[in-house]
């Protein structure tokens, strides 16, 4: 085994990260100090996302650069939702004591490499011993117009998603059964590639509501569809389900549309746009917004209440 974060403890394994981290981080004062200081324009908006071994990643199913890139994109993902552009994050991380130093530094590049792809950086962080890792990102980041709320969506609008739906869950089946084939699906689950563009863009093309799809469609829709006090009807024929889905799931007995409607991590944005206005380029429509019947608010596939295996994920169930 490595040198692990016992042996350099606490103030060690910090220097070492810093090491690791680009000194050039946009802020006013960076790592090294009591807090970051940071210079924002207009509005701050932030969000917090944690990943828990064993329960959200396994070591033995990821790398820990991999690992990283997802808990950052958690993050990150939900301040392009609002119509946002991250700019800084800061890190949390618990570890046991036998942790090699190597990993945690390898975990830490993740993050920011993710981090890079929008122009963010870490700005700060603590450490502290557990008993598993986990992994905390707080992202922050401006915003300059009004924010594209859960709660705007109207009857008559058009539901429509940007990103790749369906990958991580299919991914994450292959990973469970013990195999890693194919790679591409392992891959979507391992680390996901959220449309960061596709957020702002859909503020900009007026967007009424938006939402990452952490948890899985439908039940992110349903967050959309109760905080607008509206049903989402999605059209099961113009979910896009790709190839590589079809063909993963006769080999594994599973229904792709499954995975489609309940996985979650993909990090996928589902928005709503107004009838009759242009989707941006990687938006496309997947159903309507209409009058909830006497079920109340809700979601429903082709007219009718979904009921396929899953609903989404949930931490508690």
């Amino acid at each position: 085994m490595g040198e692990t974060v016992a042996d350099v403890g606490e103030f060690g394994l910090l220097e070492r990260i810093s090491e690791a981290l680009s000194a050039e981080t946009g802020a006013v004062v960076g790592i090294g100090d009591d807090a970051a200081v940071l210079n924002i324009s207009g509005r701050v908006v932030t969000s917090v996302d944690t990943l828990i071994e064993d329960r959200h990643f396994k070591r033995d199913w990821s790398s820990a650069t991999d690992i990283g890139h997802r808990a950052a994109a958690a993050s990150m993902a939900d301040i392009v939702a609002m119509g946002g552009q991250p700019s800084s994050l800061l890190v949390s991380l618990g570890l046991p004591v036998d942790c090699e130093v190597a990993w945690a530094v390898e975990l830490m590049t993740g993050i920011a490499e993710e981090a890079a792809e929008l122009d963010a950086s870490v700005v700060g962080g603590d450490v502290a011993r557990s008993n598993t890792v986990m992994v905390s990102v707080t992202a922050l980041g401006s915003i300059q117009r009004d924010p594209v709320l859960r709660s705007g969506a109207e009857v008559g609008d058009t539901v429509a998603i940007a990103g790749r739906q369906g990958w991580a869950s299919a991914g994450l089946t292959v990973l469970s059964r013990g195999f890693r084939s194919p790679r591409a699906l392992v891959q979507a689950y391992q680390r996901p590639h959220p449309p960061y563009e596709s957020g702002p863009a859909a503020a900009v093309a007026g967007a009424s509501a938006m939402i990452d799809v952490s948890d899985g469609l439908l039940a992110d829709a349903a967050h959309i569809a109760r905080a607008s006090a509206v049903l989402l009807d999605l059209d099961s024929e113009a979910v896009p389900v790709s190839d590589q889905l079809v063909e993963t799931s006769s080999a594994f007995n599973v229904d792709p549309l499954t995975w489609v409607l309940a996985g979650g991590d993909d990090h996928s944005l589902l928005a709503t746009f107004p009838e009759g206005a242009q989707l941006p380029a990687m938006f496309t429509a997947i159903g309507r917004v209409v009058a909830p019947g006497t079920g109340g608010p809700g979601v429903a596939v082709d007219g009718r209440m979904w009921g396929g295996q899953g609903g989404g994920h949930d931490h508690f169930k």
